[in-house]
């Protein structure tokens, strides 16, 4: 009781507060805004008043939340592409961070390549494959990586397979020289999950490796029938595949043919200017047709759509603009449930949070035992105890401010598998099904906000179906959970060497 009244004081002194130093904010309430995103997604205007500022940045998309299914395992998933990929007839559009080389891996190329045979014997030249990867992540490997996956791909099919590998422009100099494999990767990498087939796409944080399709918990959002959203998607792959180097049949790379600048050899600072200018101006032409369709035809759509970008290195900040908004103008009585599978929020975020927000916060995040790093050999087998301390310093900061009654941190446990879910579910007061929803490749933390390139999808709905369906989806993710508490740290598994703990304000930047 005691913590609920500190709860209760300190949240209403600080929305005071707040109001005050943000005047020139619009902020959101369910009182207003809320309500009448309520009132406004049936008619026949924009989507919604208090989504405006969005619209600033992103362009909007209605569609039917029928559209929209939630698939729910690794195989459902692996499933769903391999037989879209094998039928598509229009295009294949792929933007992932790298793609393994097992026997799965290789069915899946077989499913390309299949779709390719059909529209050369058809004689439809038309059809057309982008794949877009990181470097230095797909290249990892040597002689077998995700690179040689696909240069058959390029040699049996030139001109209707293209495959495109992003290189940070951070990457360069000394560091591009000594910085040896897999710690180079830190620096940054192309972080989007697309995966699109003719007018259909999965949205994901998952990449294109067989523990994704068998025993790695993620999420995977399908949107069927919906040409409006790949067009977009598609434009925007073919963007940044731009500005990436090109992959040639003899596993050689060279500038993409509109482009001019390196980017570890050429200027820094033009690089990045010139694909921050490419991916803006790509994003402000398509915006501008969405708003120009909004207001000449009438929308009968329940479910809206706003792609969130996140490159920073590019002076792109949508997703994290909308974040901040997000969690500033929520509404006491609001529930937010958030997963991420390397919990390593931005001090912004963090702040916002703690001592900012109204909102409820559920965290749900990986224990040790299914992180990805977990059981690595060398420095790698410590990233675990680098998240462990991260997420002991967020719980005490939440103790500290007696936001216990407001803010609470799960565990994602289960056996045999690890996890990798990232995305956000919004619920309006006193409301049991999620009114918003983000999905995407963005973990939150300081890598996904700093250094990667990112791609969410912020989802607005009043369709009954699709919101029982993500309140499902959250629910299954934290029935795996398990909150933490003071005992959770104590713990002899919970121990941290004192080197990371030392290093952490360093590692941090990089995690």
């Amino acid at each position: 009781m005691l913590c609920k009244v500190r709860c209760s004081l300190r949240t209403s002194r600080r929305l005071l507060k707040y109001i005050g130093s943000h005047k020139g904010i619009r902020l959101l309430s369910y009182g207003t805004a809320a309500v009448k995103a309520e009132e406004t997604i049936h008619s026949t205007e924009r989507p919604s008043a208090s989504l405006a500022w969005v619209s600033d940045y992103a362009p909007c998309f209605g569609i039917q939340g029928d559209s929209v299914e939630i698939l729910n395992t690794p195989e459902e998933f692996y499933q769903t592409l391999k037989t879209n990929f094998k039928g598509a007839k229009k295009r294949i559009v792929i933007a992932s961070l790298y793609l393994g080389t097992g026997q799965l891996e290789k069915e899946l190329v077989s499913a390309i390549e299949h779709a390719c045979q059909r529209a050369k014997k058809a004689g439809n030249k038309d059809f057309e494959v982008h794949i877009l990867l990181d470097y230095n992540r797909g290249s990892r490997g040597g002689e077998v990586s995700s690179r040689t996956m696909l240069t058959p791909l390029l040699e049996r099919y030139p001109g209707m397979v293209q495959v495109n590998l992003y290189h940070t422009p951070d990457l360069s100099g000394y560091l591009k020289q000594y910085l040896p494999p897999k710690l180079d990767e830190t620096v940054g990498v192309q972080h989007m999950k697309v995966y699109l087939f003719d007018d259909s796409l999965v949205m994901s944080g998952a990449n294109l490796s067989d523990n994704y399709f068998t025993n790695r918990q993620d999420r995977y959002v399908q949107f069927s029938n919906c040409p409006e959203i790949c067009n977009f998607f598609s434009g925007l792959v073919k963007t940044v595949s731009m500005f990436s180097l090109s992959l040639h049949a003899d596993n050689s790379t060279k500038l993409h043919p509109q482009w001019e600048i390196h980017p570890y050899q050429g200027n820094n600072k033009d690089f990045k200017t010139a694909a921050g200018r490419s991916v803006s101006e790509y994003v402000r032409s398509v915006t501008n047709e969405q708003a120009d369709k909004q207001t000449k035809k009438e929308s009968k759509s329940d479910t809206y759509v706003y792609p969130l970008l996140q490159m920073a290195l590019f002076g792109i900040h949508t997703e994290e603009d909308f974040v901040k908004q997000l969690f500033r103008s929520a509404s006491e009585g609001v529930k937010i449930s958030l997963a991420t599978g390397y919990f390593n929020l931005t001090k912004h975020y963090q702040n916002i949070i703690v001592q900012e927000s109204l909102a409820n916060f559920n965290l749900l995040i990986a224990s040790p035992q299914v992180n990805g790093f977990y059981g690595a050999r060398g420095v790698m087998g410590n990233i675990p105890d680098a998240y462990t301390y991260i997420a002991s310093s967020f719980y005490h900061l939440v103790k500290y401010y007696n936001m216990q009654c407001r803010i609470r941190l799960y565990e994602y446990y289960r056996s045999q598998w690890t996890y990798h879910v990232k995305g956000l579910w919004y619920y309006l007061p006193n409301q049991n099904r999620p009114f918003l929803s983000m999905m995407g490749s963005s973990n939150f933390g300081h890598r996904s906000v700093y250094r990667d390139v990112e791609c969410q999808i912020a989802l607005v709905t009043q369709n009954k179906q699709l919101q029982a369906q993500l309140h499902q989806e959250q629910t299954n993710f934290f029935a795996n959970g398990v909150e933490t508490n003071e005992v959770t740290f104590q713990q002899d598994d919970r121990y941290v060497p004192l080197w990371v703990r030392l290093a952490s304000p360093f590692l941090r930047r990089y995690l």
